[in-house]
């Protein structure tokens, strides 16, 4: 080791990081730049000795750690010795860069002082040329027990960022990266989104889940959406990203649902689970119960939220396996003529335990696949609202299409209540009633 040091330094500065990193992987709790100074410190202890033996290549080897090592051990036995040495030299590899990093600290102390954060990585970029300056080096010297450069920067950086802030570095799932090039120092923050999930009632119709943008103009404004870029002026997604977003400051958001209704449906019960993602956020130490509170004042009765709790990405993947899970739907249906107990007795039977054969609705074609998909109905509960009204109670599987069941979308559903009457039946108001997390058995 001792050796391979000796003929680095004779060709290369090197500073005492640089020098240590080549031998990283040998002992245990030293820092690189401890490492490479006891190097530099044992060969100018042999330089000495060789100097006090009178042999002159002592006097080289102390010149050679002074200069090109920096070696302060080196520069005392020299003057001792009435010997001079020229100036210490630049770092071959790193430019010095591990000497001086107190100021690129600094200015990211600056940078994450907008944010609130617990947890933070380094991540570190180097131009392409100081790695390969690094591989030849080791190439040539037959270097094995070396760490990257990258690797250093990442916890020497790191560890002072710690100190000064006394947040931890977190290698799995950090709030805020921190994206660095030591040698330009350009730094790039990546702010890790916040995730909130809850549930949401809709209690009026006519909104949208989602912000529904202008097809026209796509969200430009235009006359067929009164230039306001969207067909809808409120979502379930606005009135609540709105007041997430003043509360953390966030830059933007992205609503995940468990599954979509239509928007002339309600959606009433216990509510649909959902998964807001707030973009980088300033702030993440929200009251939650406040926030749940005003959403729920500024929607004047339209929408209600409950059960707001932090959640990490895992929980969106979770909403999307849940657009499956089984639902409970309320139906209003009228049909073309008066039906009698014995049709309706009819039809509930015809349309508990059953699978429905669904070709991709004509209202929905635009934008969905043209597929037959296979839906469960689990168990159906009707009651007679008029002699030619129904309130129908659906317990199905997730993603059935409720209006096309009761119209038959001209054969695309089958079977379907217009098919099984043979009476033409339409939907006059559908709600949904319940978005079962986990499936139960049992009657509606």
């Amino acid at each position: 080791m001792l050796d391979k040091a000796q003929k680095m330094l004779k060709e290369y500065p090197l500073c005492d990081n640089c020098l240590g990193r080549q031998f990283a992987f040998l002992g245990y709790g030293i820092e690189n730049r401890d490492r490479g100074r006891a190097i530099k410190t044992l060969l100018a202890m042999d330089a000495h000795r060789l100097v006090l033996t009178q042999n002159p290549e002592g006097y080289e080897l102390l010149r050679i750690l002074a200069e090109n090592g920096g070696s302060q051990v080196a520069f005392s036995i020299l003057r001792k010795h009435g010997q001079q040495c020229g100036e210490r030299k630049k770092c071959f590899l790193c430019g010095d860069k591990f000497d001086n990093l107190s100021p690129l600290v600094d200015k990211i102390l600056g940078m994450l002082e907008e944010y609130e954060y617990d947890t933070f990585l380094v991540g570190i970029r180097i131009p392409a040329q100081i790695e390969e300056r690094e591989d030849e080096l080791r190439a040539r010297f037959g270097i094995e027990y070396g760490e990257s450069m990258k690797n250093e920067f990442s916890r020497v950086i790191g560890k002072m960022i710690a100190k000064a802030t006394g947040k931890r570095a977190n290698y799995m799932k950090p709030q805020i990266v921190i994206l660095i090039n030591p040698f330009t120092e350009k730094i790039k923050l990546q702010i890790g989104s916040l995730y909130i999930m809850g549930r949401y009632r809709k209690l009026i119709r006519g909104i949208p889940q989602s912000k529904w943008i202008c097809s026209r103009c796509h969200g430009k404004g235009c006359p067929r959406c009164n230039w306001t870029g969207k067909m809808y002026p409120e979502s379930v997604e606005e009135l609540i990203a709105g007041p997430l977003l003043e509360a953390t400051l966030g830059e933007d958001s992205s609503f995940h649902g468990a599954g979509r209704e239509d928007v002339d449906a309600r959606m009433l019960g216990s509510g649909r689970p959902f998964v807001i993602e707030i973009k980088k956020p300033r702030k993440r130490r929200l009251d939650l119960s406040e926030i749940e509170r005003v959403i729920n004042e500024r929607a004047h009765g339209k929408i209600e939220v409950s059960g707001l709790r932090y959640v990490d990405r895992r929980a969106v993947l979770k909403i999307k396996d849940m657009e499956s899970a089984r639902k409970i739907y309320r139906v209003l249906v009228e049909f073309g003529r008066d039906v009698s107990d014995e049709e309706l007795e009819k039809l509930e039977k015809a349309l508990s335990g059953i699978k429905v054969l669904q070709r991709t609705p004509m209202r929905v074609l635009h934008r969905r696949a043209d597929l037959t998909r296979e839906k469960h109905i689990y168990e159906t509960k009707i009651k007679r609202i008029s002699p030619n009204k129904a309130e129908l109670i659906i317990k199905c599987q997730g993603g059935l299409y409720v209006k096309e069941l009761v119209t038959g979308d001209n054969g695309r559903t089958r079977p379907s209540v217009s098919q099984i009457l043979e009476v033409e039946s339409r939907p006059l108001e559908l709600d949904v009633l319940g978005v079962l997390e986990e499936e139960e058995n049992g009657e509606v």
